[in-house]
Parts: C-alpha cells; sequence; structure tokens
C-alpha cells in the first residue's frame, strides 16, 4: 500500500502542473500568441497529462475502484470527457478570442468540479 502515496502525489503533482500549463496556453490562446507554436508547449501538455491519466488508472487499479461502483469516479471520467472537449476548443478550435475564452473559462470550472468529485468522494463535487 505505499505505492498508494507516490501514486496519489504523482496524480495531483500532475494534475496541478496540467491546469496550470492550460491555464498559460490558454492566455496565449486567447491573445494569439506566437508562443502556443513552440515545440514544447505542443509536446508538455500529452507528457503531463499521460502521466496524470496512468497514475489515476494506477490508483484505480491499486484500490480496485470501479466506475460502476464508485459514483465519484464515473462523475471524474465524465467530468474528464467534458473538460477534454472544452479544452480543446479553448486552445485550438475557437474561431474568436472571446469563444477560445469562455470555452477555457468552462474548462476550468469543469477541472474545479473534478476536483471536488475526486476531494469529497461525492458525484455532486462541492456540493455536499
Amino acid at each position: 500500500m505505499h505505492y498508494y502515496y507516490l501514486l496519489k502525489v504523482i496524480h495531483v503533482s500532475a494534475a496541478m502542473l496540467s491546469i496550470a500549463l492550460f491555464c498559460l496556453r490558454l492566455y496565449w490562446s486567447v491573445n494569439g500568441s506566437a508562443l502556443l507554436q513552440r515545440a514544447w508547449v505542443k509536446v508538455m501538455p500529452h507528457v503531463i497529462d499521460s502521466v496524470l491519466l496512468l497514475a489515476g488508472v494506477s490508483l484505480m487499479l491499486l484500490l480496485r475502484a470501479w466506475p460502476q461502483q464508485q459514483p465519484w469516479l464515473a462523475a471524474k471520467l465524465v467530468g474528464l470527457l467534458i473538460y477534454i472537449v472544452l479544452g480543446s476548443m479553448a486552445i485550438k478550435y475557437g474561431r474568436t478570442a472571446r469563444i477560445r475564452l469562455l470555452a477555457g473559462s468552462a474548462a476550468i470550472v469543469v477541472f474545479v468540479f473534478i476536483v471536488g468529485a475526486a476531494w469529497m468522494h461525492s458525484p455532486l463535487s462541492w456540493l455536499v
């Protein structure tokens, strides 16, 4: 069980890095910055999010916590899908700066929901 704490630290750290980098990329996207085209900016989100997902799946397997048995975990996964769609609109597919800002803001709200679902172990997230 000593792997649990290591995996949890990796998962939470990767989540914080992921949202921090997302916020920076959102700022650049809304402002039309050429910095979004740098190689590290295109690669690092995939590296960080892969670590985040791998640690999350490892925790799920270690704890034998399945989404169909743990509603809070199912809520996190649904939230993740919504976050990915909104994040894609915010960084890549939003046609205007306003659409990118709105999509990015909504993605951040969904991220906060995901954190709340994990923290509270409730699909209601922070509303419990």
